[in-house]
């Protein structure tokens, strides 16, 4: 299969104005920690409304610095959903907190708020972390409700889910039901900075801490330091990390931002044709979208009733690239992962419906540049699978 017509599950789409805005930079007097930094974080709050933006190296970054910033003592235990990327429940370990985990839901494959009630009526939680799985807003408006009852902090993982709404019209990344909220901007994800992530707060201590941090826990800031001997005096108060990004990141991050409404209407479009063309496959189960929920599709997941198809995973994923289609699984539940399993005592079978979806799942390609005549023969080798 010639690569140029091959379709992967994901990719970027990037044009000329992202190519133009990158060679500005390239041709200007700052290449990091600059003004086009500090422009996109602007762009960011003006896009999401939330008050504050953080841009930093990646998404994971991002999740680590939210949890750091919360300056909870070691031990702290945070809630999140098994299936997610392992970054999510890392960046607890990373701060020296405990995670843990309950079910999700088995339509929207995001976390059950009513099994996040049975868990805080019975153990402890300081953070709960929803994740906006494959795009799809997670119901952060009850579980946040809930995580205020117990006294947690909401921290929303929404590296897929950038250009979403939540039922009440406002966009994923406005924090109106969150302490914070993550964003990653992978060349896969709906808008790219290549690598680079940012944090969102309405909670200017937050903002401060986490600027801090973001920068080896150093300022400059005269109403912080303590002493103030010249110009080129600068305080570490605290220990903080290298996760900057960079000016010409965050300029292609801006062109990206502008036309991020057209690549979301676009993943729509894509959606709605697969879920006509996939509706009377019985061995296809098509993804769910909450009603009043605005999806930001970064991932379109099937799935498949391996047994009804004929075929195990691997043999069809494998039929599919032979084909010039690009698959992925995502993920593999993160309890299952060996680490987990040896050093944390979680076990497979602990969570059934994050298994079962496993088990199940297959992504396929989905991303704003592919053609009808692109999707048509991705549909087209799907169907096949089962004839």
């Amino acid at each position: 299969m010639s690569e140029s017509l091959f379709l992967p599950y994901g990719r970027q789409q990037i044009d000329q104005e992202d190519i133009d805005a990158v060679v500005d930079v390239l041709q200007s007097d700052y290449l990091t920690t600059g003004p086009a930094v500090a422009s996109f974080e602007r762009d960011l709050c003006d896009f999401t409304g939330a008050k504050y933006a953080v841009a930093v190296s990646n998404g994971t970054a991002a999740l680590h610095l939210a949890v750091l910033a919360l300056q909870l003592p070691s031990g702290a235990i945070g809630v999140t959903h098994p299936n997610t990327f392992v970054a999510t429940s890392n960046a607890l370990l990373y701060c020296g907190h405990t995670p843990r985990f309950v079910d999700i839901d088995r339509r929207t494959y995001v976390m059950d708020p009513g099994l996040l009630e049975d868990y805080l009526r019975r153990e402890r939680a300081d953070i709960v972390m929803p994740v906006h799985f494959a795009g799809h807003t997670a119901g952060v408006e009850e579980l946040s409700q809930l995580a205020r009852e117990y006294g947690a902090f909401v921290i929303e993982d929404a590296a897929h889910a950038i250009g979403g709404r939540y039922q009440d019209g406002s966009r994923v990344g406005s924090c109106s039901h969150s302490d914070m909220t993550i964003f990653s901007f992978h060349p896969v994800k709906t808008l790219t900075t290549g690598e680079g992530g940012a944090i969102m707060t309405n909670d200017e201590e937050l903002y401060r801490r986490l600027v801090m941090l973001r920068t080896h826990g150093i300022t400059r800031d005269p109403g912080m330091i303590t002493n103030s001997p010249g110009p080129w005096y600068y305080e570490m108060q605290t220990l903080g990390y290298n996760y900057r990004i960079t000016d010409i990141q965050a300029a292609l991050g801006r062109s990206q931002l502008r036309k991020l409404d057209s690549f979301v209407a676009r993943r729509r479009e894509l959606v709605n044709s697969y879920n006509a063309a996939f509706s009377d496959v019985p061995w296809l189960t098509t993804p769910y979208e909450e009603e009043r929920r605005k999806t930001a599709w970064h991932l379109y997941i099937l799935q498949f009733d391996w047994a009804a198809v004929g075929t195990t995973r691997a043999q069809a994923m494998e039929l599919l690239r032979k084909a010039g289609v690009g698959t992925q699984v995502l993920y593999i539940p993160v309890h299952m992962q060996p680490f987990y399993r040896e050093q944390l005592g979680f076990r497979i079978g602990d969570f059934p419906a994050a298994e079962r979806y496993y088990d199940r799942t297959l992504a396929i390609p989905l991303y704003p540049a592919m053609s009808n005549q692109d999707q048509e023969r991705v549909i087209s080798a799907i169907r096949e699978l089962g004839a």
